[in-house]
């Protein structure tokens, strides 16, 4: 019998980009090795490779979730965010069973992604992260190959035109100067480390406090920082990884309230991510 676990991984991987969620990834993983062993012993040998049979099975399957994705988000409460992963590979129960962390697995590119139709997102994901060609690509989607690479190439034009970050080692003393100026409560100090058009985007899911809407302006985030600390007691900052980038969680009795993406363009912060919906936090609690 063909070993397929091995692909376990690279499946998780690409179902975590093109969903934004690793609980709902592992269920599509877990699902498309559910279809593979229901397959009789003969149908599985005529398969030529059972790798990319999984990898067509898990994307359709991601397809049709994202196509009804859009219709929960429209129901959700506030601004949805993706899951995001801990420490250095996003931390699963079994070390081997890791997530890649790539620039292609950032909270800015994630959330890039979210903003492409289902079928843009699973063309570039398939092609241009997973190097799959557009005659494959195209049988996922059900579409010619020509049509596959159209979609491909509008991905690629939104993901260009989002500005590129700096690099990690620079992100971090970005953020940890900002971390500092935030402890500090100086407003002056978080505003020189904000762009001017500096965004906080705020994931409670409904479930706790959260703002409904993004709080656009270097000296507005600054202000809405250092009053989140004076409304929220004992609150600590710890740094930290989160989807490889450099960031911040909040704790408060011993317990993680928030997890904060930075985008870091240059020396400044452009973009906060803070994702405080208890639902995606399941697994920094256990980190």
């Amino acid at each position: 019998m063909t070993d397929v676990l091995h692909e376990r991984p690279r499946l998780t991987g690409l179902a975590y980009r093109l969903l934004g969620s690793l609980s709902d990834a592992e269920d599509v993983v877990q699902e498309a090795y559910g279809r593979w062993y229901a397959l009789t012993g003969p149908q599985r040998d005529a398969i030529e490779s059972p790798g990319a049979w999984l990898t067509t099975v898990a994307s359709r399957i991601c397809l049709d979730q994202l196509g009804s994705a859009r219709v929960r988000r429209e129901r959700y409460f506030g601004e949805w965010l993706p899951e995001p992963l801990p420490g250095q590979a996003g931390s699963l129960a079994d070390p081997a069973d890791r997530v890649t962390l790539d620039e292609s697995i950032t909270m800015a590119f994630l959330v890039v992604l979210d903003a492409m139709t289902p079928a843009e997102r699973v063309a570039f994901v398939l092609h241009d992260v997973f190097g799959y060609p557009f005659a494959e690509v195209a049988t996922v989607l059900g579409r010619s190959p020509a049509a596959a690479r159209q979609l491909a190439s509008s991905a690629r034009r939104r993901v260009r035109a989002a500005r590129t970050p700096a690099p990690a080692r620079e992100s971090a003393e970005v953020v940890r100067a900002f971390k500092l100026a935030w402890e500090a409560g100086d407003i002056e100090g978080l505003v020189g480390l904000l762009d001017p058009e500096a965004a906080v985007v705020a994931d409670g899911g409904g479930l706790v406090s959260a703002v409904h809407r993004p709080v656009v302006g270097g000296e507005r985030v600054a202000r809405y920082a250092v009053d989140l600390t004076g409304r929220m007691a004992a609150l600590t900052l710890v740094e930290t990884t989160v989807n490889g980038r450099p960031g911040l969680v909040a704790e408060r009795d011993g317990a993680i309230v928030a997890v904060m993406a930075f985008e870091v363009t240059g020396d400044v912060v452009r973009r906060i991510w803070a994702v405080r919906n208890p639902e995606k936090l399941g697994r920094w609690q256990r980190a």
